[in-house]
């Protein structure tokens, strides 16, 4: 990105001032070399989504921002309903609620190594992942609206995990105001035989070692210590999350909100007759992957039964990072409520938010930044600061640096798997083309980006995650 096309506030803030139909600000959170590598097409997109009616303070980019569909991709704004505020499809995405979830193990590296080549079959046994994977649940209609409406606590209620790790996912495991009437007849059939499934992409079950702790007092609050192994789990809503995009995209583009900078920027009005639907239908989808990764930690905790039984897996927390959630925030000095939108972000809620489960209030909530498999993953916390900052929102991941066919080109599957094994990190998988696609040198440096997150105060680093086995789709 041209940085002399940004006002520079500190070494980790850039402005894009408001030019034609600007409403707000633009304003990027990222080290110079991170603004440096960054596509031009981000700028060109903050900007556009600074233009959408009801937008508050600014659009947001964080530090892992890239190109997407409309948004970009870590990209955050909130919208005021009662000022004309719009919410848009594009600026959830297409995976709705894809998100990480991390559980310690009680177990040490140590413990693991005699028996990691088992335990990493064990684990691909158990989840099935890749395109079009499927899962042995099978739901019927009335099962699959059950579903819809109760995400995780209706999986716990079935008897996928305990009632204990609903404390530990956002809104305790289950988005209110669901609509499964909204979701498509299609949505649901694509649902139907994907419930507890990995999917394939950047998602990943991944076991994961403490390499190293930042913050002693988070990370004990977390369970967290040195050396210790912990399982991480990215993935969404799957096939219905995909479709519920598509069919309200399509929607928005003809009945939505008009005029609009860029037709992927599609929305419609808060309070329109299509963005209630969309709302309702996204609620649902957000608790059919709250569901889905509630069903697979079932499925980790099995296979960990079997083949580590003295592993006692327990959640930090559960954060989804494409969402649009209703949340008060103060605005010129009045707490107002506010649509947030966070595409390829993470909420992070700092101490005392009083949302917050009663053992996190002290420390704030975890956030969660996924790696790559051959690079290392972090547990952050929320900041106070993040709320003025960027409506208690940080970044998500290590963020793309080059496209899934440009990856293909450099590298191959077979490879890469091979390379990371000669690093004690084994690779279970359906795809060599997918894990080319994910080979940890198509993304950013994930160290830079959470650097740049804890410099910008928007969270706060508690600990280092490397990979010790990863299954991808």
């Amino acid at each position: 990105m041209d940085r002399q096309s940004l006002e520079r506030h500190s070494d980790s803030e850039w402005w894009i001032k408001p030019t034609g139909q600007m409403r707000v600000p633009g304003i990027i959170y990222a080290g110079e070399q991170l603004v440096e590598d960054m596509d031009e097409k981000v700028r060109e997109q903050v900007s556009n989504v600074a233009t959408l009616p009801g937008i508050q303070r600014a659009s947001y980019a964080m530090p892992d921002a890239h190109w997407g569909y409309g948004f970009p991709i870590g990209g955050v704004a909130a919208f005021d309903p009662e000022q004309g505020g719009v919410i848009s499809a594009g600026g959830v995405g297409f995976d709705i609620s894809c998100g990480v979830r991390t559980l310690t193990t009680q177990l040490t590296a140590d413990e693991l190594e005699p028996q990691k080549e088992e335990m990493a079959d064990a684990l691909f046994r158990s989840v099935p992942a890749g395109v079009g994977s499927t899962g042995a649940i099978r739901l019927t209609e009335d099962e699959m609206d059950e579903m819809l409406r109760g995400g995780a606590r209706w999986a716990v209620s079935h008897g996928y995990g305990k009632p204990e790790d609903l404390e530990r996912i956002e809104e305790t495991g289950c988005a209110s105001g669901a609509k499964p009437s909204c979701v498509s007849d299609e949505a649901k059939k694509r649902q139907s035989r994907e419930m507890g499934t990995l999917g394939s992409g950047n998602h990943y079950l991944e076991v994961q070692r403490v390499a190293e702790i930042f913050d002693s007092k988070s990370a004990r609050v977390f369970g967290l210590r040195q050396n210790d192994i912990v399982v991480s789990i990215h993935c969404g809503s799957r096939g219905l999350g995909h479709q519920v995009g598509t069919d309200y995209l399509k929607r928005m583009v003809i009945e939505g909100y008009q005029p609009i900078p860029d037709r992927e920027l599609a929305c419609a009005p808060i309070h329109s007759e299509l963005g209630q639907r969309y709302l309702g239908a996204m609620r649902a989808a957000t608790n059919c992957a709250l569901a889905n990764r509630q069903i697979i930690t079932h499925l980790v905790r099995s296979a960990f039964d079997g083949a580590m039984p003295k592993a006692k897996l327990a959640l930090i927390y559960d954060v989804s990072h494409n969402t649009c959630k209703i949340e008060r925030h103060v605005i010129d000095g009045a707490s107002r409520e506010l649509f947030v939108h966070r595409k390829g972000a993470t909420r992070s809620w700092g101490p005392d938010h009083p949302e917050l489960a009663p053992s996190l209030q002290e420390i704030g909530q975890p956030v969660l930044i996924g790696g790559t498999m051959g690079t290392e993953s972090y547990i952050l916390v929320g900041t106070g600061e993040s709320e003025r900052l960027a409506f208690s929102s940080a970044c998500h991941g290590a963020g793309r640096s080059m496209s899934r066919t440009q990856a293909t080109k450099r590298w191959q599957g077979r490879r890469v798997i091979e390379e990371l094994r000669g690093r004690g990190v084994l690779i279970r998988t359906r795809s060599f083309r997918g894990v080319a696609e994910e080979a940890p040198g198509a993304y950013k440096d994930v160290n830079s980006v959470a650097e740049a997150a804890e410099q910008a105060k928007l969270a706060r680093r508690v600990a280092r995650l490397v990979p010790v086995i990863c299954v991808k789709g």
